[in-house]
C-alpha cells in the first residue's frame, strides 16, 4: 500500500475502536517466530511509551483466565542485535504487547487470584 493510501485508510477509521476484540490469540505454547501475528510494538524513549499506553487501557482486560497479555519492555541495547542504534533517544526503550493463550495451569491460577 502506498503511503497516501495509508495515510487516506488511517483519516477515514472510525474513532476508539477498541482493538482487543480484533487480536488473533496465540495459541499455548506456540514455537517459532510471532512476525505477522496480532501485536504491537513501541519504541522511543519512556514518556511517549507511556503515552501510547495510555491510548491502549483497553488491552489491559486481555489479563484474565483464558488469556493473558505477553508483555515486555526493556531498554533499547544494540549489542545483543550486533549493531549500534544511532537514532536511538537516549533511555529509549521498546515494548511489545501480544494476547496469548493461558494453558491448564496458568488459568487456575488466573482464576484463583481474581484475574477476569
Amino acid at each position: 500500500m502506498k503511503k497516501s493510501d495509508a495515510l487516506n485508510h488511517w483519516r477515514n477509521l472510525p474513532e476508539n475502536v477498541d482493538p482487543l476484540p480484533m487480536m488473533d490469540v496465540i495459541p499455548y505454547k506456540a514455537s517459532g517466530s510471532r512476525y505477522g501475528a496480532c501485536g504491537i510494538r513501541i519504541d522511543g524513549n519512556p514518556e511517549f511509551i507511556d503515552a501510547v499506553l495510555s491510548n491502549l487501557k483497553s488491552l489491559l482486560a486481555g489479563e484474565g483466565v483464558e488469556t493473558r497479555l505477553g508483555l515486555s519492555r526493556s531498554t533499547v541495547d544494540g549489542s545483543g542485535l550486533g549493531k549500534s542504534l544511532p537514532n536511538a533517544m537516549k533511555g529509549a526503550e521498546v515494548c511489545y504487547i501480544r494476547l496469548c493463550e493461558r494453558g491448564h495451569e496458568g488459568a487456575i491460577m488466573a482464576a484463583a487470584f481474581g484475574h477476569g
